[in-house]
């Protein structure tokens, strides 16, 4: 069974001003289109076809370059898209808040770590927030479309928040800004997605 796009939830236009209607069009119906027409062609006739993305990331041959930067980008971008919303920004409330108020003392603290992960990436890649088991959250950074599910990747743990800071997801609005896109980034983070990504996966 091959891999398919995920419509996004959401117009286009919905998360402007914040990140723009262009860039929404050719991020998804091109680069993550792109990314999940290419992991269908690496998996097919492989023992992976059939297997959930996220059992094919974490038992991945880091070697397999096909795979993983497809597979990353598959299943990067389906997350991404979820945990934006029009009405989003905000801070978290509930378990999740209390999380990360256990791991980094406050939401601005967590929001200067996050902002700092995505900011210093050097070259493309993903911030992330991530989850192990027993509920401690951790907030790291990796390359390209690799993720923290993969082997010896990040801080391990599943990810429930991830911000894209390759050029394609900003560079027609914010140009070389990278940080003024990582600040609009925390206006559209839908917290209730995270948070029921958190309950599920803790």
């Amino acid at each position: 069974m091959s891999f398919e796009l995920p419509a996004l939830p959401y117009a286009h236009d919905a998360l402007e001003p914040h990140i723009d209607a262009r860039t929404m069009e050719i991020h998804h119906g091109k680069h993550h289109a792109g990314y999940t027409s290419k992991l269908n062609a690496a998996i097919g006739g492989t023992d992976a076809e059939g297997k959930s993305i996220e059992g094919i990331l974490s038992g991945l041959d880091m070697n397999n370059k096909a795979v993983r930067n497809n597979g990353g980008g598959y299943y990067n971008h389906c997350l991404f898209w979820e945990v934006m919303a029009p009405n989003g920004g905000g801070a978290p409330s509930g378990e999740l808040a209390d999380a990360i108020n256990d791991a980094y003392g406050s939401f601005d603290a967590f929001k200067d770590a996050f902002s700092n992960a995505a900011k210093t990436q050097f070259g493309s890649g993903w911030a992330w927030l991530c989850v192990h088991e027993g509920g401690k959250v951790e907030v790291c950074a990796t390359p390209n479309q690799d993720n923290p599910l993969m082997p010896g990747i990040g801080c391990g743990g599943t990810p429930i928040l991830g911000l894209d800071v390759w050029e394609h997801a900003y560079y027609l609005n914010y140009q070389n800004r990278r940080p003024d896109y990582v600040e609009a980034f925390f206006n559209v983070i839908n917290w209730d997605a995270v948070a029921k990504r958190y309950a599920a996966n803790k």
